[in-house]
């Protein structure tokens, strides 16, 4: 299930014996640790965003040779961390100047109620 190998449940299943309840919850389990577990054989780009995030956070301090290491244990390149990451800083910025809008528009109420 690791992001390296990327099998699923039920093939795990077939080449192991252990059953599928028992996978679910060891990977319910890894998930609640942080590590990213993606459910199936997708490529890492077709990873769900919470995986993605979580590899993103994963690795923040991280140096160079660190982040090799990570990329290459879980068959990652670089490239997608990168992207990954990017989307991770827009999407907060994007976030960020919906609560500014936000919070201008309640100054604005409270000054009209005044």
């Amino acid at each position: 299930m690791s992001p390296q190998d990327r099998q699923d449940v039920s093939q795990i299943y077939k080449e192991v014996s252990i059953h599928c309840s028992t996978l679910y919850k060891w990977r319910s389990n890894w998930r609640l640790l942080g590590e990213a577990v993606p459910a199936s054989e997708k490529d890492p780009d077709s990873w769900s965003a919470a995986d993605k995030f979580t590899v993103v956070l994963e690795t923040a301090g991280f140096n160079a040779t660190e982040l090799s290491s990570y990329c290459r244990e879980r068959g990652l390149f670089l490239e997608q961390l990168d992207r990954w990451s990017q989307t991770a800083l827009d999407a907060n910025a994007v976030l960020t100047m919906a609560k500014q809008r936000d919070l201008e528009k309640r100054h604005q109420q409270d000054q009209k109620e005044i």
